[in-house]
């Protein structure tokens, strides 16, 4: 993780980050959301954030995070690990860019964020490290629990339904077959493993074609989860110009390209 970190220093300061929040993608990229949230903690103790930093960051770790696993799922399912590696990493960086390149030719979101707990006299020792370290967890998780139990309430209002019935004409634009849009909505909507997951079942039966599953896989890999990550980046500070807004919209846009680079290519060359 700390290799990694240093290899990304130098690309965090073009996103117009600080260089140590490489440190954070990367522990994101190769354990999990929250692991990366734990050493934001740590180093927003040190360093300042402005609004849309925190924006730029927390929308490049919701395109590449836990890449050991939801790349694995991807292979299982039939795209190559490599092709959803840059998809996703590049992807991550290029949003970034773009959303950097946006906030401050405006100024917008350039107000320092508002932190949700900060400690008060530095202390060296180890026992006030871990303390700290045992703090960033306990916010993350009371943060977890919140989401889960508003997920729970959009579930039994039928909100979860009515965001799947809305997405679906978009997605029969950007390529998805009947048989594949049920099961991208799912993972837009609650997560590459779930969605993932339900694809690699489906690809095993032959009801989806190779064409359905890379479009699907990619456009998963891109946005998913879109309501309880998103809700835990606006906790964390982040703008939904960027974690909602700016994802979805870049999405949309990628697919299109995927579309027009692979609508020649026949069923064999998947």
């Amino acid at each position: 993780v700390e290799i990694t970190g240093r290899f990304l220093t130098p690309v965090m300061k073009i996103v117009g980050l600080p260089g140590e929040s490489g440190l954070v993608w990367a522990t994101a990229m190769v354990t999990n959301i929250y692991g990366g949230l734990v050493v934001f903690f740590s180093l927003a103790m040190k360093t300042p954030f402005t609004i849309a930093q925190v924006t730029i960051l927390c929308t490049m770790i919701l395109i590449a995070h836990s890449m050991p696993i939801e790349l694995r799922i991807a292979q299982k399912a039939g795209v190559q690990l490599w092709f959803m590696l840059v998809l996703r990493v590049f992807g991550a960086f290029i949003l970034g860019w773009i959303l950097n390149v946006i906030y401050s030719s405006f100024h917008f979101l350039q107000e320092e964020v508002t932190i949700l707990w900060k400690p008060g006299n530095e202390d060296p020792s180890l026992l006030y490290w871990i303390v700290c370290q045992l703090k960033g967890y306990g916010v993350i998780f009371l943060i977890i629990l919140v989401l889960i139990s508003l997920m729970r309430v959009f579930k039994k209002l039928g909100v979860i339904n009515r965001l799947n019935k809305l997405l679906e004409p978009l997605l029969r634009i950007l390529g998805m077959s009947k048989a594949a849009a049920p099961l991208t909505i799912i993972g837009m909507t609650l997560g590459v493993s779930y969605g993932g997951g339900l694809i690699i079942n489906e690809a095993k039966s032959g009801v989806l074609s190779k064409r359905d599953i890379f479009l699907s896989l990619s456009l998963m890999g891109l946005s998913h989860s879109l309501i309880e990550d998103t809700l835990l980046m606006v906790a964390m500070g982040a703008s939904l110009s960027g974690v909602l807004l700016g994802r979805v919209l870049f999405t949309i846009v990628v697919m299109f390209i995927l579309i027009k680079c692979i609508k020649r290519l026949s069923e064999y060359r998947f």
